[in-house]
């Protein structure tokens, strides 16, 4: 199997490529990244808000009752 790079440090530097190769790769992994966690984030952050939002119903109606 014949590599196209002689070595590692050639593979990295890509013949002057290199840098813009490897900042595309990282910000599509960012973003890729991003679109799987924020949804995750949002729906903790939501259950959050509305476990706040009925205990304080609670408390209300337990103020109100009693």
């Amino acid at each position: 199997m014949d590599f196209y790079f002689d070595s590692f440090s050639e593979f990295v530097t890509m013949n002057g490529h290199g840098p813009y190769v490897w900042i595309c790769y990282f910000v599509t992994f960012v973003v890729l990244a991003s679109l799987l966690l924020m949804p995750i984030l949002k729906s903790r952050k939501f259950i959050q808000q509305q476990r706040r939002l009925a205990r304080r119903e609670a408390a209300i109606e337990n103020s109100a009752g009693g």
